[in-house]
């Protein structure tokens, strides 16, 4: 296979697999087993990464990182840990954001979800792509409701439930207070 061959090349260390196949995840790593064991397997598609990681996986390249950069990075060092039930709750909380996301190609609702959040203060992709199509933006707006990013304050919620333990909103990876 390609992958196993391009595997032992001094200067490719790793791969983004972004096709959500776990069997695909566990044919490579038989492949690479006693070969290429450094070679770092990442997922690149966000609603199987828990599972990704799980099955030996060794992190991601998110999409719904942008957004919740704090809630994804407690998810993959939870599975990276072994700590199902953690990566579960979170991932749980996340796979709104995790599929509506992508309602139209990346970047495209993912910068429209930044400045929806206070993130950026524009959500102009460069051409060819254009600003989200405005049919979508209360599938993204619910999807961002759904995680707590839209109404009274996400934070304390999150914190309430034991799952996003940070002191305050003054964390710079974080939107601004709820502005929308």
């Amino acid at each position: 296979d390609t992958i196993l061959e391009l595997s032992s090349h001094p200067n490719i260390v790793g791969i983004k697999d972004a096709t959500g196949d776990i069997n695909r995840l566990r044919a490579l790593q038989e492949g690479l087993q006693g070969e290429n064991d450094d070679f770092l397997l990442y997922s690149g598609d966000d609603g199987t990464t828990k599972d990704f990681i799980l099955a030996g996986g060794h992190g991601c390249i998110s999409v719904t990182s942008n957004i919740v950069p704090h809630m994804m990075h407690d998810m993959v060092h939870a599975a990276l840990e072994g700590d199902v039930a953690k990566a579960t709750s979170l991932d749980n909380i996340l796979r709104p954001l995790h599929s509506k996301l992508f309602v139209e190609s990346n970047p495209i609702p993912c910068k429209w979800a930044a400045q929806r959040i206070g993130l950026i203060d524009s959500a102009y992709c460069r051409p060819p792509l254009s600003e989200m199509d405005p049919q979508f933006g209360p599938t993204v707006d619910q999807a961002l409701n759904e995680v707590g990013f839209l109404g009274v304050n996400r934070l304390s919620s999150l914190q309430q439930q034991e799952i996003f333990p940070l002191a305050s909103h003054s964390d710079v990876t974080l939107p601004k207070a709820e502005r929308v």
